[in-house]
């Protein structure tokens, strides 16, 4: 039975029993960027479980695309180490949205085992929450198998929290759980003869399914409170079934393995097995995990997801190396898994060329430090298995991450199976002390300082007043003093906007009784609003202030920054919901949006973003924000931005119908403000992440009308008033480089006959000829023609030539290989010459230039230069 068989079986067994089936989510959940991946069939279905959202159905069935590399739920480490552990893996699952409960889902999971798949009864195991202090014993779930399967009695465990009470993660839906193990009997027990049964993770006894009874929502502080409904949520991992169903010892022994790890094999030359294996293993699920993630839109980076894949890449790159392949080759094996999985997924089919590109793009680019930073680490063991602790310096593990791109994981497996361990406290710390670096470079480069504040009064928080309003009343709470003339303020209240989230700090001014501050710079110093700039007067701080932000400038920054969210919605609409925001940048001059993308997009792409974010301009659509809840916000499809730190409560920034996300800046109140929306370049940022730069409002009829007025002068010089300029331009480039060419031919042919006049004229030693010219009319590269026009009519001969290239001279010498074989070298005799010009030379026997400050000296070469050849060769020949 094929994988894709069971597959189907599962969605069709569901189907019969009313569950309607639905698509695997992105591995990248659309709403919710707290889950670093999709972990879980659930996920999609977070909102129905919290009682935020709902669906047309109240059952559905599906296969969910899962990755488990992070937090609670986090198999790296287990991966190629035993034969059922997967980064990536596929979830089939049946959800009842407060509709059947604990009943249904025992009965159906147990009928679809053993009378649809037939699996012998005895080999089944399940298990039941034990109950605790706050969450009773399951009972009800305990009499159900008792009472309404045929599961041996005996086979009815307990256990506590750790394996059966489930959470999706740190906060969130949870409840009790039953868990259905399957034996696969007595050659499975361990070699050591350890201990082996349900849940002591051996390979005899794997869990297959988990019956999960959401009833609980946890929140951030770890307390649990009731759902006002109830619902199920199942769980079954599709490769560990298959590996039963098919009667193969591995999940890497089931259909959708065998292929990888066979051409795996094939690229290395080294067959598996399951003894030595573990490369094969490893590289296979690695491949599949970045398969599936860069297809729904992820890129290698130095954070969040980007960076799981890069620390997967190079798990599997240095895995191949173990193999002994040292080319990239992970990239060809992208292939083989769309061959596999693509049936069903057909997004990995449309995108394979790219998936399989950036994954070379990546192996190319650590494969340049990879064979260096294992020759560091080879060196590294030998030092330390010399020594007493056999512990890695902490020092030398951040190096192998600094200089050559180990991520710590990698170092720390590598070290594990050489038996050393790594100090990973000396690694944090030394990672510690180069942000600090950073951070005191940034210090010195201008930012508020830290120290020496005189503070007037006790203040934890800055209240920022600046969404309502642009001028306030306030009292100063500390200042600082600066030598340049500058001072730093915080107010206790303030409309001042601080530098955060992307958005550029707000400009304007603090007046005192007789003094004033020019804020230049609006930052945060922990809760503080830092307000700094010019001090004009003596500041007096125990007086009441009067804060106003330059209106003009926050309304340049608001309209760019409702812009930059008009931007991302569009760029979802053209390139697909993938696109993830990487950094961005709000000012009063334009906005800059870098995104998650693995190439250049295409002119009529670029228009039509530009298209929709100005027709929405045009609808003048309301700007709407409002405080809500974060569960709320998630539910309610507002896009959040990974590895930003959210509270209980955050500020949704809504435009109807077409953007909502999370936001702390600043807007402007309806679209049409932004009045216009230009694009004025898209350029890569970094590998995987492409940057736009876009003007709004004036600054974007500024570009317009320059734009314009570049046509028009161009349309003047072509003279093409009335006929299209583009068709025109092409003809006279191309008439230019056919000009170009005749040029050159013409100069081939005067060089020529130059050549032999200067020949002709040469001074001789003997047979050998030193021909001297100068001509300022002649660039470099016909400097270097004339070189070889003279070296091929000479039998014996140097040949000096100088110009003035960029306003200084410049000097060929060269000489004919008759000469270079007795040792003649133009790099030798160029050195005396170049010192006429007051310059130094050097290049390779035949051939040498120099350049020069001393344009005077130039006259001198066809005598005091041609004088110190001759004395040269003299010495030579």
């Amino acid at each position: 039975m094929l994988t894709r068989d069971i597959r189907q079986q599962f969605l069709d067994y569901f189907a019969e029993h009313g569950h309607e089936i639905v698509p695997s989510s992105s591995v990248v959940l659309p709403h919710d960027d707290t889950l670093l991946f999709a972990n879980a069939g659930m996920n999609q279905f977070k909102d129905v479980f919290l009682g935020t959202g709902s669906r047309p159905y109240r059952r559905a069935a599906s296969t969910q695309k899962c990755i488990r590399v992070s937090g609670k739920h986090n198999d790296l480490e287990e991966v190629g180490e035993d034969t059922y552990h997967h980064t990536f893996f596929e979830m089939l699952g049946n959800w009842s949205f407060d509709d059947y409960g604990k009943q249904e889902a025992i009965t159906m999971a147990w009928q679809l085992l053993t009378v649809v798949w037939g699996l012998e009864k005895e080999r089944l195991y399940v298990t039941i929450y034990e109950g605790d202090a706050v969450v009773p014993r399951d009972d009800e779930a305990e009499h159900i198998w008792r009472e309404l399967t045929d599961v041996d009695p005996d086979h009815i465990l307990a256990f506590g929290s750790k394996d059966n009470f489930w959470e999706m993660g740190d906060t969130g839906p949870c409840g009790p759980c039953s868990e259905i193990h399957y034996d696969r009997g007595e050659d499975f027990n361990p070699a050591d003869g350890s201990d082996c049964f349900v849940n002591l993770n051996c390979d005899r006894f794997i869990e297959i399914w988990n019956l999960v009874f959401i009833q609980y929502s946890k929140d951030s502080d770890g307390a649990l409170s009731p759902l006002p409904k109830k619902h199920i949520d199942t769980g079954l991992g599709l490769e560990r079934l298959a590996s039963i169903l098919q009667k193969v010892r591995s999940n890497y022994d089931i259909d959708v393995f065998k292929n990888i790890i066979t051409a795996i094999a094939e690229l290395s030359g080294v067959p598996y097995s399951e003894e030595e294996g573990k490369p094969h293993r490893v590289i296979a699920d690695h491949v599949r995990t970045l398969t599936f993630a860069i297809g729904d839109g992820v890129q290698p980076s130095n954070e969040g997801r980007g960076y799981v894949l890069r620390r997967l890449l190079r798990r599997a790159a240095r895995f191949g190396r173990e193999l002994g392949v040292a080319e990239p080759f992970v990239f060809q094996l992208v292939e083989v898994v769309v061959t596999e999985m693509g049936e069903h997924f057909p997004e990995i089919v449309e995108r394979r060329e790219t998936i399989a590109n950036v994954i070379r793009r990546e192996e190319e680019l650590f494969g340049r430090t990879l064979d260096k930073g294992l020759e560091l680490f080879r060196q590294v063991c030998t030092d330390v298995q010399h020594g007493d602790t056999q512990q890695i310096d902490g020092t030398a593990a951040f190096r192998l991450y600094d200089t050559y791109g180990f991520p710590l994981d990698l170092t720390v497996q590598m070290a594990t199976e050489a038996g050393l361990a790594v100090d990973v406290a000396g690694y944090e710390e030394a990672m510690a002390q180069q942000r600090e670096q950073s951070r005191e470079g940034q210090r010195d480069a201008g930012e508020i300082p830290e120290e020496n504040w005189t503070i007037v009064e006790s203040l934890e928080r800055s209240e920022f007043l600046g969404y309502e309003e642009l001028t306030a009343t306030a009292a100063i709470a500390a200042y600082i003093l600066l030598d340049d003339g500058r001072a730093a303020l915080v107010l206790d209240r303030t409309p001042f906007y601080a530098e955060s989230g992307g958005q550029t700090g707000d400009h304007g001014v603090i007046v005192g009784q007789d003094w004033h501050l020019d804020v230049r710079e609006t930052q945060y110093l922990g809760d503080w609003i830092v307000h700094l700039g010019e001090l004009v007067g003596r500041l007096t701080p125990d007086q009441t202030v009067k804060a106003s932000v330059n209106p003009e400038y926050r309304q340049a920054i608001a309209a760019n920054h409702t812009a930059t969210h008009m931007l991302q919605a569009a760029l979802r609409q053209v390139l697909g919901d993938q696109v993830r925001q990487e950094g961005s940048l709000v000012a009063p001059g334009y906005l800059r949006f870098d995104f998650n993308y693995d190439q250049k997009l295409e002119p009529h792409e670029l228009e039509r973003v530009e298209k929709i974010v100005n027709e929405r301009v045009r609808q003048n659509l309301p700007v709407n924000s409002r405080r809500m809840a974060y569960a709320d916000a998630i539910s309610a499809g507002a896009t959040a931005l990974f590895g930003e730190k959210y509270g209980d409560e955050v500020r949704v920034v809504e435009l109807p119908g077409f953007s909502t996300e999370l936001c702390g800046g600043t807007h402007v109140v309806n679209t049409g403000e932004v009045g216009l929306f230009i694009i004025r370049q898209e350029t890569a940022a970094a590998q995987g992440v492409r940057r736009i730069e876009a003007l709004t409002g004036g600054a974007a009829w500024e570009y317009f009308l320059r734009q314009r007025r570049s046509l028009l002068a161009i349309r003047d010089l072509l003279s093409s008033h009335g006929s299209d300029e583009v068709e025109k331009l092409q003809k006279t480039l191309g008439e230019k480089q056919d000009l170009a060419k005749e040029v050159l031919r013409l100069r081939e042919r005067l060089g020529e006959g130059l050549a032999t006049d200067l020949i002709k004229n040469a001074t001789r030693i003997g047979e050998v000829a030193i021909v001297s010219h100068y001509d300022p009319a002649l660039d470099r590269k016909a400097l270097l023609q004339l070189a070889d026009a003279l070296r091929a009519e000479m039998e014996r001969g140097v040949v000096l030539l100088a110009t003035i290239q960029n306003e200084k001279p410049f000097l060929i010498l060269a000489v004919t290989d008759s000469l270079v074989s007795k040792g003649v070298k133009a790099g030798q005799l160029i050195g005396e010459v170049a010192a006429l010009v007051d310059g130094k030379g050097g290049g390779k026997p035949h051939l040498a230039q120099a350049g020069g400050n001393n344009s005077a000296g130039l006259e001198l070469l066809a005598t005091r230069g041609v004088e110190l050849l001759e004395k040269q060769l003299q010495s030579l020949l």
